[in-house]
């Protein structure tokens, strides 16, 4: 809440977070929407960002490294409106793992892209994000 407000007062909550994967969910609403009255393309994006995001913050505390993460570039498609609440999953912590590690064994910056992809209630994907995020063992 303190580190996101703006997520947390648009209604983004972590629903499910372990070493594999992150469920992230919002729901439309009034204050997360767009004039076509579905939600604010920004919203899901703050939800997808999340759901990648809060695995690697993870990995990186267990590492018990000082390591940096910066999201360097990022793509979006939208898919269907979304509307009523939109659930966003991360499936790639193995993924994280093996860049975390190599930047750990070499002292050098990785990158990775990593997906999140925005289910509606009906199980439809409304909306798929991929951000490449940079990571860097601090000396």
């Amino acid at each position: 809440m303190f580190k996101l407000p703006s997520a947390y007062i648009c209604g983004v909550r972590v629903k499910h977070l372990d070493e594999k994967k992150c469920v992230v969910s919002v729901k439309h609403r009034w204050i997360n929407q767009n004039p076509f009255k579905s939600m604010f393309w920004a919203v899901q994006g703050m939800a997808a960002e999340l759901s990648t995001a809060a695995i690697m913050i993870g990995k990186i505390r267990a590492s018990d490294k000082k390591i940096s993460m910066l999201v360097v570039a990022n793509e979006a498609k939208y898919t269907k409106k979304a509307t009523g609440r939109i659930t966003f999953t991360c499936h790639q912590g193995t993924l994280i793992d093996e860049t975390l590690n190599k930047a750990m064994e070499t002292g050098e910056g990785q990158t990775v892209w990593l997906e999140s992809v925005g289910v509606n209630e009906e199980g439809i994907a409304v909306s798929t994000f991929r951000f490449e995020w940079s990571v860097k063992v601090k000396q």
